[in-house]
């Protein structure tokens, strides 16, 4: 396959930290944090997988849920809430919740793979992306076609992925031509459809993806047999938590680039 020519797919496999990802299970309740991302970058991770949401205020929160409660001290929505107020709160009892541009600044040679999770978000992504160095760290994505269309407006010289609408053409075998319209430079898929019993990760979709010069990224995995299936099946990238795991797989692979 040729890949795509931008700056965020540099290396020859894509090893993604979801969320920060552990290095011990114990970790886990720490996701989305500077500590969670600290310790993938410290591992020798190159990308790092967030997610984003807009506080009351217009600053970019990275954090996974719409509302506080699962896994931290506060509760309620983040959307309803001043960064001020929530500069207080503390993931897992211990760790601030980190804003994207902090975390851009702090691990500065890490790329991060984004979701936008909310509509308020997408303007302030685009203005972060704007800034000297930003944009070619970065690759956006969203499961919803509108969030994703309006962010490649206001910052169409950053990298996306597949919109959901592309990801369905695509997975759902008639979408060659569609396809190859997305502007998305990377299909990024779980390997079953959580809804059905349809498999997406299969030959003829990786196959569909080399062939738009795309590259494939898999999320979430964590099971050893199953990364090392996937990479025989031919993706070019895997969203984990588990990144002890998969920095083996990859080293035994010959496919880990220590980035530190």
């Amino acid at each position: 396959m040729q890949r795509p020519a931008h700056p965020y797919l540099s290396g020859r496999f894509a090893a993604i930290a979801h969320r920060g990802g552990w290095v011990e299970p114990a970790d886990a309740p720490r996701e989305n944090t500077a500590y969670a991302f600290g310790r993938a970058v410290a591992l020798g991770f190159h990308y790092l997988e967030t997610d984003v949401w807009a506080t009351a205020d217009g600053e970019l929160v990275a954090f996974h849920d719409e509302a506080l409660d699962r896994v931290s001290d506060g509760s309620g929505r983040i959307g309803d809430r001043r960064w001020a107020d929530l500069a207080r709160v503390r993931v897992g009892g211990i760790d601030p919740l980190p804003r994207l541009a902090d975390l851009l600044d702090e691990f500065g040679s890490a790329c991060f793979n984004v979701d936008i999770k909310d509509p308020a978000a997408v303007a302030p992504l685009a203005r972060l992306a704007d800034r000297p160095g930003v944009a070619e760290r970065l690759c956006v994505g969203s499961f919803s076609d509108a969030r994703l269309a309006e962010f490649r407006r206001l910052a169409p010289g950053v990298a996306t992925s597949a919109s959901p609408r592309a990801v369905a053409l695509a997975t759902h075998g008639f979408g060659l031509r569609r396809l190859a319209r997305d502007p998305g430079i990377a299909l990024q898929i779980p390997v079953r459809d959580p809804r059905t019993p349809l498999r997406l990760v299969r030959p003829d979709v990786v196959r569909l993806a080399h062939d738009t010069g795309r590259v494939v990224h898999v999320w979430t995995v964590n099971d050893e047999a199953e990364m090392n299936r996937l990479i025989d099946l031919g993706v070019d990238g895997l969203v984990s938590d588990d990144l002890t795991t998969l920095r083996r797989v990859l080293l035994n692979r010959g496919l880990w680039e220590d980035e530190r």
